[in-house]
C-alpha cells in the first residue's frame, strides 16, 4: 500500500501544488474542527459505502452536509440502500484505517473498483483539505488538482448534488 510520503510524491509527478500540515489524530469530523488549527480551505468529510450489489462508492463532502443514506442510493442509480463498507474492505480497496478515508485512498485501488462522488458545494471552495492516507496531517490541495489526481487513477468523479439526496425520497425505484 502507498505511504503517505510515497502520496505527496505522487502529487509531485503530477504536478500538484499541496501544503500538509500534521496534527493529533482526529477521527470525526468534530474531532478535526477541535485540532485542526488554521488550514485554509473546505474541510471534507468521507463516506466510504457499498451497495446491495457490493459496488462500493466513496462519496465526499462538506464537513457539514447532511447525507441521507436512506434516498442518496436512488440519486447515484445504486442497487439498493448503501451501508456503511467494512473495515476490511476499507483496507483492501483504499489502504486506510477507519478514521483516515481520504480521496487520496484511491490510489491504491488499482482495479479500480470504487466510485467516487463528490458534492458539488463542496467543488465550490477553491481548496480543498484531506488526509493524506493517515489521520495525523491534512494535504491541501484546489479543487481542480482534486480531479486531476483522481482522473490520473483511473477514478473520473462523479459530480453529484448529495443535498438532493432526501428530495429523492419519494421517488419511486
Amino acid at each position: 500500500m502507498t505511504t503517505p510520503d510515497q502520496l505527496l510524491a505522487y502529487l509531485d509527478t503530477l504536478g500538484i501544488p499541496h501544503k500538509t500540515v500534521s496534527h493529533p489524530p482526529v477521527f470525526t469530523v468534530e474531532q478535526a474542527k477541535k485540532l485542526r488549527g488554521e488550514v485554509p480551505g473546505a474541510h471534507t468529510k468521507n463516506l466510504f459505502l457499498r451497495d446491495k450489489k457490493n459496488a462500493v462508492y466513496l462519496v465526499t463532502a462538506l464537513e457539514g452536509t447532511t447525507v441521507d443514506l436512506k434516498a442518496l442510493h436512488r440519486l447515484l442509480g445504486a442497487s439498493g440502500r448503501f451501508s456503511f463498507a467494512s473495515s476490511d474492505l476499507l483496507r483492501e480497496l483504499l489502504g486506510v484505517e477507519p478514521g483516515s478515508v481520504t480521496p487520496f485512498g484511491v490510489i491504491n485501488d488499482t482495479e479500480p473498483r470504487v466510485t467516487v462522488v463528490l458534492d458539488p458545494a463542496m467543488m465550490e471552495f477553491e481548496t480543498l483539505n484531506f488526509h493524506p492516507l493517515i489521520n495525523t496531517m491534512t494535504t491541501s490541495i484546489t479543487r481542480n488538482d482534486l480531479v486531476k489526481f483522481l482522473e490520473s487513477t483511473g477514478h473520473p468523479p462523479r459530480i453529484e448534488p448529495l443535498a438532493d439526496a432526501t428530495a429523492a425520497e419519494g421517488v419511486a425505484s
